[in-house]
């Protein structure tokens, strides 16, 4: 077992059995139900050093919460990824957000952008993952009564506490066992985590950001692909 999935494991281990109270209503974790594809994702395209790691915040329902992959849309991940595994269900399923794995035909915005802009870049997924790296913060993915997803930091700081001790662990791992030069976060909060996680372990790694790709985002559906590649080209990583 390579060291980048022991500590995916124990990440798993740590947020287990973790409860939340309102708003939430429901928790999905793809590292228990999409293990398969996820071990798959790792194994394939996580080994060595990599120049420059992207970090997301957490699973977004159509994506990751479906394949177990970062960014995970579907047509993304069996077609340019080339990852199809079969996909278990949650303990507890939403009415309102089946898993459906790789059947599910809603598209992801945000991998079908971010997957997107690095498969016309480099053609082959194996040359991007040559030197680049994508992971989430962290796997949970968090819904209210209504299937509404609730980001991290929308949630009651005293419940996020065990949350962000075991993810930023993890991240601190991560950054340590791939040795990026440039560390990016995909949105601010995830470059305000990747910041805490380089001081933790001592690297000195340039931290930047780039422009969620999330619909959500009145920017991103203003040429997204372009204003990325803009400002990885400002920051020196491509």
């Amino acid at each position: 077992m390579s060291k980048l999935i022991a500590s995916t494991r124990r990440l798993l281990s740590d947020l287990s059995g973790l409860e939340f109270g309102d708003p939430v209503a429901c928790v999905y974790n793809p590292l228990e139900y999409a293990w398969q594809a996820h071990e798959a994702y790792l194994s394939r395209y996580g080994s060595g050093k990599k120049r420059v790691l992207f970090l997301g915040m957490n699973p977004g329902p159509f994506g990751m919460a479906q394949t177990g992959v970062p960014f995970g849309e579907v047509d993304a991940v069996r077609d340019w990824l080339g990852i199809c595994e079969d996909v278990e269900k949650p303990r507890k399923e939403h009415p309102k957000r089946p898993i459906e794995g790789f059947a599910c035909k809603r598209s992801e915005v945000s991998g079908r952008r971010l997957w997107g802009l690095f498969a016309e870049r480099f053609g082959k997924a194996d040359s991007f993952f040559k030197d680049h790296f994508v992971m989430n913060y962290c796997p949970l993915v968090w819904m209210s009564t209504t299937g509404a997803n609730l980001t991290p930091d929308k949630l009651p700081a005293s419940e996020m506490q065990p949350v962000e001790q075991a993810c930023l662990k993890h991240l601190a791992e991560v950054v340590e066992l791939l040795d990026p030069s440039y560390l990016i976060g995909v949105g601010g909060f995830a470059e305000d985590r990747l910041t805490r996680a380089a001081a933790a372990c001592g690297s000195k790694a340039t931290v930047g950001r780039v422009l969620h790709p999330s619909p959500a985002s009145p920017a991103a559906n203003r040429g997204w692909a372009e204003a990325v590649t803009r400002q990885l080209t400002e920051l020196g990583v491509w």
